[in-house]
């Protein structure tokens, strides 16, 4: 009861401050040069963030943030399990552009604020045309100086399972001759698929070696990048260690030599 009640007062706060940049800050940001209109909108991830610990009792412990290269466009690609790392990453890289679901950008309030920020909204029922997409239109993000941020499972994955990793990202790392930094952390198992179960105690989040691209197959920078996210998660995991599914990360690297390289556009 305590639980759910906590709950429900974070979410009052988060809609106030929702509501707020939605219809204020997000419509006078459009008159700023871009840099400043996502330092001004992300104010809200910030502020959800601090009225999550003072609310819910949930904190964050980073480790690895010395690796955040500054002033580096990058693809960041990280596990997905919760609205919370849609919040927090979006504070670690600015200028970035989000790869999302374009269903969000229709979300009354939570999309206007969204659309914003120059995401690449994709239509997940078309994943080939989704895919060109996110090649076309996060190489023109990158040569516009922004970073792009992608999780390459898709969807979320509920904490203790594991998801198919898509290729998405370290394709589009691989044409475009930029880094990849991954990033893994357990905020499902606080921040829960339940609006009403808010888990008390701290989100771990792992900031991994940058992962050069330039010259290399994108099934070998894939796999690798699936194999450090993997075993991250497992690690910061307060629940059982899942079973691999799917396609195995040493397999796809075995795969690259035999397979067209896809690097370059």
């Amino acid at each position: 009861m305590i639980t759910a009640l906590r709950a429900i007062v974070f979410y009052v706060g988060y809609m106030f401050a929702l509501i707020f940049t939605s219809c204020i800050t997000a419509p006078l940001s459009y008159f700023m040069p871009f840099t400043i209109r996502a330092w001004l909108i992300t104010r809200f991830n910030w502020f959800v963030l601090v009225w999550l610990r003072i609310t819910c009792g949930i904190r964050t412990e980073v480790e690895g943030l010395e690796k955040l290269p500054k002033g580096q466009q990058m693809v960041i690609l990280s596990n997905h399990q919760s609205e919370w790392e849609t919040i927090y990453l979006q504070l670690v890289a600015q200028p970035m552009s989000t790869v999302l679901k374009r269903e969000l950008l229709k979300i009354p309030f939570f999309g206007w604020g969204l659309k914003a920020l120059n995401p690449i909204a994709v239509d997940r029922g078309k994943p080939a045309a989704a895919m060109k997409q996110v090649l076309k239109q996060g190489k023109a993000r990158l040569e516009e100086g922004m970073s792009v941020l992608v999780f390459p499972e898709g969807t979320r994955t509920q904490p203790g399972t594991r998801g198919n990793h898509k290729k998405g990202g370290a394709m589009l790392a691989t044409n475009s001759g930029v880094p990849v930094l991954p990033v893994a952390h357990n905020g499902g198992e606080h921040w829960t698929s339940s609006p009403l179960v808010k888990k008390s105690g701290t989100i771990k989040v792992v900031f991994g070696p940058l992962i050069q691209t330039e010259g290399r197959h994108v099934n070998e920078v894939h796999a690798e990048v699936t194999a450090w996210l993997e075993s991250q998660v497992d690690r910061l995991s307060e629940l059982p260690v899942p079973e691999k599914k799917g396609e195995d990360a040493q397999a796809s690297a075995s795969q690259a030599s035999s397979e067209p390289n896809h690097s370059k556009t």
